[in-house]
């Protein structure tokens, strides 16, 4: 059964490529902003660390970010209740003085793919 969740109405996502050696560090940068997004808006997030992440012929994700040979891929989404909402919560996200703690980022930011998509097919078992 196909369902469209009013709940899933714009989710970010996020491609990043992290140092190994980082992870911990990465998980807790993760688990510090998290709470940020949700006091502004956000409905649920996730932080995938690459685990089966094949390498293509043509392109892959490690290309898509130029992860080095040190570096695993990282998969993550934020789930907002609207485009709107997303809007006004991402601006907030960023001027949050919480996050000004936040400057030794444990990966290169430069080399970070992001983008909002508005949900097409949201199917959910029942």
């Amino acid at each position: 059964m196909s369902t469209t969740s009013p709940a899933v109405g714009y989710v970010d996502g996020f491609l990043l490529a992290v140092p190994t050696a980082k992870k911990d560090a990465y998980r807790e940068m993760a688990a510090k902003a998290a709470p940020v997004f949700f006091d502004h808006g956000a409905l649920s997030l996730a932080e995938n660390w690459g685990d089966d992440v094949p390498h293509g012929q043509l392109t892959d994700f490690y290309r898509a970010v130029k992860a080095e040979a040190d570096e695993t891929v990282v998969f993550s989404w934020v789930v907002w209740p609207s485009k709107e909402v997303r809007d006004a919560g991402m601006k907030a996200f960023m001027e949050d003085p919480r996050l000004k703690d936040m400057t030794d980022m444990p990966f290169d930011g430069k080399r970070m793919i992001f983008g909002g998509f508005a949900p097409l097919l949201h199917e959910a078992r029942p």
